[in-house]
């Protein structure tokens, strides 16, 4: 029988996504590539696949889960099989370059960004910006690597120090700091290539940026909009108003541009970050297709993201 088939390697994320298809009554069966050995030679079987790698699963010990999971997908899509985030989207989702330049071909506008390998160069692309500048890991998922910087002595020190935090790819990015107005960023949700709702996240304790209830805060750089000494760590967790909230009656002239992009990129499930500056100018600087959704914003606003992807990959699996 055919079946809906969750591609991940962090069974934590998947836990609402498993109460969903519960209560719809769904037949799913998870494959778990942290490893394994694919038989390239044999069929796959019916069903629909739907494509949660992350680009984080090197933080949990699976260092080469997405090069294994690109075998499986290039395997599944061999055989014509119906894939939900296919081979390009996880491409994208682990190099934030090749993100942004996506993202251009549909005049998206990104951050002005450097990537760099090794020290030396780090230091010289920070030279290109004059004022306040950001570092970030190419290969991340959940902010990893983010650090603000208000000189480019404080960087030389950072990356000469004992504490710099490479990306696991060796590829660091240098970018420009978006100055927002208030503490916020912006993360448009998008199921079956249609847009589900946006989330306001409140980024001022940092940008560790994971919605799912099983994210650590933990250590945190970069708040938005405020001028804190690089690095800037957050100490304290603030009580005042929830880190997540969705914005009602959301609309914003970016969401086909969105759109095009994910079609055209084989991409049907995802989160997309933007951030604002002072003038109003829109700034994305992230797509996440292992997207995580915040239970408490969900209930207080009535939508459910994971609820809402069961349900269209169970009208997937009907037409099969």
């Amino acid at each position: 029988m055919a079946k809906i088939y969750v591609i991940h390697e962090n069974s934590e994320w998947v836990v609402p996504l498993r109460t969903a298809f519960a209560e719809q009554n769904l037949p799913f069966e998870e494959w778990y590539l942290d490893q394994g050995v694919l038989d390239f030679s044999s069929p796959p079987p019916a069903g629909v696949f739907y494509n949660r790698m992350s680009a984080s699963s090197h933080t949990r010990g699976h260092r080469y889960a997405p090069e294994y999971t690109s075998t499986v997908l290039a395997w599944l899509e061999s055989h014509g099989r119906r894939v939900v985030n296919k081979s390009r989207a996880l491409q994208l989702e682990i190099n934030k370059i090749a993100q942004y330049a996506a993202l251009r071909n549909y005049g998206v506008r990104t951050p002005r960004t450097f990537a760099a390998v090794g020290a030396e160069n780090l230091i010289k692309a920070a030279g290109q910006f004059d004022g306040s500048f950001i570092t970030k890991h190419n290969r991340a998922g959940k902010g990893l690597g983010v650090r603000l910087f208000q000189t480019h002595q404080a960087l030389a020190d950072y990356v000469n120090g004992g504490d710099f935090d490479d990306s696991v790819d060796g590829i660091t990015l240098i970018q420009e700091y978006i100055r927002a107005p208030k503490p916020f960023i912006t993360r448009v949700e998008f199921i079956g290539g249609e847009f589900v709702y946006a989330v306001q996240v409140d980024t001022s304790l940092g940008f560790e940026l994971c919605p799912a209830d099983v994210c650590e805060i933990g250590d945190l750089a970069c708040p938005v909009g405020e001028t804190p000494p690089a690095p800037a760590i957050a100490t304290t967790i603030s009580t005042k108003a929830p880190r997540f909230q969705i914005i009602k009656d959301f609309n914003h002239p970016v969401i086909p541009s969105y759109q095009r992009f994910l079609a055209d990129n084989g991409i049907e499930v995802a989160g997309i970050e933007f951030i604002t500056d002072v003038n109003g100018e829109i700034y994305t600087y992230d797509v996440n297709t292992n997207t995580n959704y915040n239970s408490a914003a969900e209930a207080e606003a009535g939508k459910y993201g994971m609820r809402t992807i069961a349900k269209f990959l169970g009208r997937e699996l009907a037409k099969l």
